[in-house]
């Protein structure tokens, strides 16, 4: 079977933005090769570790080898322990050292070729999910509301002008599979109503999935509809792409065309800093070191660079899920989902380096919670129980903290129903703040919508008449 060689002049010369994005994810995925050859690949790392093998029968080289070259043979047949790494015969046995400086100089991109064959990580049909999605428009008969088993994992912006709009991922069955595909919908009446107006679908019935969508309305007003879209669930060979929406005020999206910005998965807000530049809270999780990355651009979303990254312990790795707060004296703190719950680290560097991820004193499940600025200056939490207790999900509470997250108070409660997950939200210009959720999705398939005030949060309970909870969005329960 066809092997798909990032580096490799393998895709037709016009097609320079998928060689460009190519080029970028084989960047990233060196650091998981290490890992994956240890882990299923025994003859090779041997192979690595010793140096590489010649052949001394005096054969005269083929017509297709340069003069003291590299070639690496590895027939479509062969085991991975009888590939070798061929030098022209007329010159000298090659200095091992000098050799392995040479192939890493000259060779790369064979030598990714050559381990990803081997392993089989990626096939050739795989590759798409490095293109753009084959469909972004309306909803079709196949996306209808009717045709769903599995809705969940949601977010939320509100513009300017108030608009509300609400993002989630959706399937015809009930998994989180290839069949995943993106729905953006918007209500111009305050959330009494909802009309959905866009879907992102790859390639509707697979390989390739869309998921873990994000809403952020940018310092430039336009709407970033932000999504995941890989094959399969792994991190390391997954890609965020952005969909910017012109004027959000506006009930039916106007946008560009959608872009590859960085690889991993992205499924909490991004952070505008205090130097005006705009970080993402991407991750490759789970398979790689320093997974919890921040991505930042420092043109206003034109390019796009990692800063640094944030080390999951391997032992407690997760999904992280990370969300940044920039303190006062500009350190940031860096929040993840973990095994136990949330893990806490901290840069004081702009986030170059990070401490080690460490347990947080906030209790909570391995589950997506919600941390954000608010207007006054205070942070609001959403999270799944009290503060110092730890649930499953369910009992979803509001928290507020008027000293940077040391110390949090009130507990406004949402939703106490078991099966309600993944918060996120945004603050409108009237102080009124939005948070969106899902409940059951592979049955009641429920995407829900809580409106309350700071002053409700520090009471613990309804307080102002802008309270209104469990509003509905989006029922593909078909009851």
């Amino acid at each position: 079977m066809a092997t798909w060689c990032p580096g490799i002049s393998c895709q037709p010369s016009s097609n320079r933005r998928l060689n460009h994005q190519i080029r970028q994810f084989t960047t990233s995925l060196f650091q998981s090769i290490p890992h994956l050859i240890a882990r299923h690949l025994p003859p090779l790392r041997r192979l690595l570790s010793v140096g590489f093998s010649t052949e001394t029968s005096g054969r005269k080289p083929e017509a297709d080898n340069c003069h003291r070259s590299a070639v690496v043979r590895f027939p479509k047949h062969s085991r991975p322990d009888a590939a070798k790494i061929n030098f022209d015969a007329t010159s000298r046995p090659p200095n091992p050292a000098s050799t392995m400086s040479h192939l890493m100089n000259r060779t790369i991109p064979l030598a990714v070729c050559f381990i990803l064959s081997t392993l089989g990580v990626l096939q050739a049909q795989d590759s798409t999910f490095l293109a753009p999605p084959k469909y972004i428009g309306p909803p079709q008969t196949i996306h209808a509301v009717t045709n769903r088993a599995f809705t969940g994992i949601p977010s939320l912006a509100v513009s300017r002008g108030g608009r509300l709009w609400a993002t989630w991922y959706a399937g015809k069955t009930p998994r989180e599979d290839a069949n995943n595909y993106v729905v953006l919908s918007t209500s111009g009446d305050g959330g009494e109503t909802w009309e959905e107006v866009l879907v992102v679908d790859p390639d509707e019935d697979g390989p390739v999935r869309a998921y873990d969508p994000e809403l952020w309305i940018a310092p430039d007003g336009k709407l970033r509809l932000i999504w995941a879209q890989a094959v399969g669930h792994l991190g390391t060979i997954a890609g965020v792409w952005f969909l910017e929406i012109e004027d959000p005020d506006m009930g039916q999206p106007v946008h560009g065309e959608a872009k590859r910005v960085t690889d991993g998965i992205m499924m909490c807000k991004p952070l505008v800093l205090s130097t005006g530049e705009w970080a993402l809270p991407a991750s490759t999780w789970r398979e790689t070191d320093e997974s919890a990355r921040m991505i930042v651009s420092d043109d206003q979303g034109k390019t796009w660079a990692q800063r640094g990254g944030c080390n999951v312990p391997k032992d407690v790795r997760a999904f992280d899920e990370h969300m940044f707060v920039e303190r006062n004296d500009q350190s940031i703190w860096l929040l993840a989902r973990t095994k136990y719950g949330i893990g806490e680290s901290v840069s004081t560097d702009r986030g170059k380096t990070w401490s080690e991820l460490a347990p947080s004193t906030i209790a909570h499940p391995s589950a997506r919670f919600f941390i954000r600025r608010l207007d006054s200056g205070n942070l609001l939490l959403v999270k799944h129980g009290p503060i110092e207790e730890r649930t499953g999900r369910s009992h979803l509470m509001a928290f507020v903290s008027i000293d940077h997250g040391r110390n949090w108070k009130g507990g406004l409660m949402l939703d106490e129903r078991a099966g309600v997950s993944y918060p996120d939200g945004q603050q409108d210009a009237d102080g009124v703040i939005h948070i969106i959720y899902d409940y059951n999705r592979t049955k009641d398939r429920h995407i829900l919508l809580a409106n309350f005030r700071e002053e409700d949060v520090a009471a613990g309970k309804a307080i102002t008449d802008s309270v209104k909870l469990q509003q509905v969005i989006s029922d593909a329960s078909g009851e």
